[in-house]
């Protein structure tokens, strides 16, 4: 049964939508008001570096209290909780992991998403408060609370015009009988509730009627961000103790007792990073030629889809949109993409070698095109279904442990050590999103491109397609 041809357009549309991606993955579109960014499209500048590039803090947290009682448990439980608190800051280039002896967590971790005014000990105070959450009857913190954050279930943001951003919580039914009970008191005598995130009040509201339900809000003059990281916060648990570190100055003395923070500096650094993608222009730019040359006009077209890999790898990591984050890139992470770079060459390399056999079988241009296609589908689904399976197992093993995959692969995890789980991630993660655009653009786009321009009459020539100038 013979492929149904392609029209001629489809080769200057695809090319154009991949050139208008690749111009907005690498420089993005943005606007001033005054001083003011506006950003449409996050270009590569919104990278956000991890802390082999950029450097970032270390924090050696301690109890805040001396002669607590504290189990290897609880350590292990308080190292959870941090890396799920990271995870809430879009932190995924960070270094966990305890000393049980000396009942200490030591963390390691870049700069913060969209925060160019870092201030590491803001972010420090964020991972090691307690976060216990308590309700009281009453405006003040007296007495035993009713209720604590142990009964809540899931916390989430929400926003309405009364009130603003809040955090909406949902109770079991320990909790959403105490909340009835206490709501029910409120509205009877006029009293309020309070409630408050270790010692902070940060919410005291009156009740006109009892709620029933198991449903809370809390609300106060929280900005979007406040609301939606106290809701991750409540999400992640309360610490089984408070921790504390010192305050490092920036001529390295400290002030207090028990833990330290210092900040790390950068181990590439810019310029080693400029080099590193000079080389890789470089590289890329070798690659280039060396597919033109050999493989002719299906080396032309995997160029063109190779920058398409590129530029939609670069989108998904720059987080691209402006309400999305970036995702923390690393040395590993750069390794990952200059793989999945790799593995779309060598997709590209399959297809047009088959192209030459079928050529050497006396078929014409698109009966050598369509059969060299399709005869190469099933090596190149193979290698690339084999690569995205070891890169989900990386990100499982090595990501944030309330994954499925991270509870099931964690003794692979604990083998190699937290210490480098936020690199390998971000290798996994890098390399599946680049072979996931190698499928799109390696074999589905170039097959298109190519198909089409086949049929432009300047280009029917078997010679330009690895056949010979006697070929029909």
């Amino acid at each position: 049964m013979k492929s149904k041809r392609v029209g001629k357009p489809v080769f200057f549309v695809i090319f154009v939508l991949i050139l208008a991606l690749s111009y907005s993955a690498f420089f993005g579109f943005h606007d001033y008001f005054g001083d003011t960014e506006k950003t449409y499209i996050k270009g590569a500048n919104k990278i956000r570096w991890g802390i082999d590039i950029s450097g970032g803090v270390e924090a050696v947290f301690s109890p805040d209290k001396k002669g607590l009682k504290i189990t290897d448990s609880d350590m292990e439980s308080a190292k959870a909780i941090i890396e799920t608190r990271l995870t809430g800051l879009n932190i995924t280039d960070s270094e966990v992991y305890v000393d049980k002896k000396s009942h200490q967590v030591i963390v390691r971790f870049p700069r913060t998403a969209g925060n160019d005014d870092f201030d590491p000990q803001e972010a420090v105070d964020k991972l090691s408060a307690s976060a216990q959450l308590e309700f009281y009857e009453g405006t003040e913190k007296n007495g035993t609370p009713f209720m604590t954050g142990e009964v809540v279930e899931n916390a989430a943001y929400t926003y309405n015009q009364e009130n603003g951003h809040c955090v909406s919580l949902k109770l079991d039914s320990k909790g959403a009988a105490a909340f009835y009970q206490a709501t029910s008191n409120a509205a009877a005598n006029g009293t309020k509730i309070s409630i408050y995130m270790d010692d902070e009040n940060i919410s005291t509201a009156g009740c006109s009627q009892a709620i029933s339900g198991g449903q809370a809000i809390i609300y106060g003059d929280f900005e979007q961000s406040e609301a939606e990281y106290l809701a991750k916060q409540i999400n992640a648990g309360s610490l089984p103790f408070a921790l504390t570190t010192d305050t490092t100055s920036a001529d390295g003395k400290t002030t207090g007792e028990g833990g330290k923070l210092q900040i790390i500096s950068p181990t590439l650094g810019n310029n080693a990073l400029k080099v590193m993608l000079i080389a890789g222009a470089i590289a890329f730019g070798i690659v280039c030629i060396i597919m033109i040359g050999r493989y002719r006009l299906h080396g032309f077209v995997a160029v063109i889809a190779l920058l398409g890999q590129l530029a939609g790898t670069i989108a998904c990591i720059s987080g691209f949109f402006p309400d999305t984050n970036s995702f923390t890139l690393t040395v590993p992470g750069i390794a990952g993409i200059i793989l999945s770079i790799g593995v779309g060459v060598d997709c590209n390399v399959i297809a047009a070698e088959r192209i030459r056999d079928e050529f050497k079988k006396g078929k014409s241009i698109d009966g050598a095109i369509d059969s060299g296609f399709k005869n190469s589908l099933s090596a190149i689904i193979d290698g690339n279904v084999t690569i995205v399976i070891v890169s989900l197992v990386l990100m499982g093993a090595f990501g944030n442990p309330d994954t499925f995959f991270a509870k099931l692969l964690s003794p692979i995890m604990n083998l190699f050590g937290s210490s480098i789980t936020g690199s390998i991630y971000a290798f996994g993660y890098t390399l599946i999103i680049g072979v996931i655009f190698n499928l799109i653009m390696g074999v589905l786009a170039s097959k298109y491109m190519l198909k089409s321009i086949s049929q432009i009459k300047l280009f029917r020539k078997p010679a330009l397609y690895g056949g010979k100038k006697n070929d029909k």
